[in-house]
């Protein structure tokens, strides 16, 4: 089956933005209760007394959402491969209830595979921001998709 997008179409520099999804205070308190189970995510008057002052989306909600506007936006129709890691999460800023997130994605870093050259690898900058424009979340990684002009 052929894919709309390979590793070519990913160059050095291209800048990418996509998604929007607002979070509600249930979608917070549920992810939490299930995968982070913290105070200030799951109970709103514990949230008040701690230092956000309110309930917080877990950053590793904020994480599992930029995977997803990833997917939906370009992986899923994609000759993606897989990924050998990401590293530098950072959660700027809290994300909480109400909030829009939407990402914007650099690619940093492209070059084929010397083992496999069917196969390209980009290092990318993934930036989560609120619907007022402000960096709640950033992380860099790695992807491997294959490369249009070796397809078999």
């Amino acid at each position: 089956m052929s894919k709309k997008f390979y590793w070519e179409d990913f160059p050095v520099g291209s800048v990418t933005e996509y998604g929007g999804v607002t979070l509600t205070k249930e979608d917070i308190i549920r992810f939490a209760k299930e995968f982070d189970p913290q105070p200030f995510h799951i109970d709103e008057e514990a949230a008040k007394h701690s230092q956000f002052g309110g309930l917080v989306a877990s950053g590793w909600h904020t994480c599992s959402l930029c995977m997803r506007m990833m997917c939906d936006a370009y992986l899923l129709d994609s000759a993606n491969l897989a990924s050998p890691g990401v590293e530098n999460i950072r959660w700027l800023k809290p994300v909480r209830p109400g909030d829009t997130l939407h990402v914007r994605s650099v690619v940093l870093e492209a070059r084929p595979l010397e083992s496999k050259p069917h196969i390209g690898l980009m290092r990318n900058r993934w930036e989560v921001l609120n619907q007022n424009g402000e960096e709640v979340m950033q992380m860099e990684g790695y992807g491997m998709m294959h490369r249009r002009s070796h397809r078999k």
